[in-house]
């Protein structure tokens, strides 16, 4: 008698699990949207576009600590993201298991 194990196709996720696959990948994604958005657009200094560069010294304090406190939050959605997509997706194509 077969063990069901054995017959499943390997690399395959049930639909519930598929879905929270996705729902992690869309979140760190939108983590790291949500991040780069407000470190560049929404914390910027008054006349300032683009990276700070000699305008850094000019930024209030208050100002600087949150736009690094949201450049940290962005960058670990960023490693979050890319460890999650390279052992779920990559490290299993790379092993021939997909």
């Amino acid at each position: 008698m077969e063990d069901a194990d054995e017959t499943a196709p390997t690399g395959r996720l049930s639909w519930p699990w598929r879905i929270v696959h996705w729902v992690i990948i869309v979140n760190l994604a939108i983590q790291v949207l949500y991040g780069a958005y407000m470190v560049f657009v929404v914390m910027r200094p008054e006349g300032v576009s683009g990276p700070l560069w000699a305008a850094a010294n000019a930024v209030p304090h208050d100002l600087m600590m949150v736009r690094r406190a949201y450049a940290s939050e962005t960058w670990l959605a960023i490693v979050g993201l890319s460890l999650y997509l390279g052992v779920t997706e990559i490290l299993p194509r790379r092993l021939g298991r997909r």
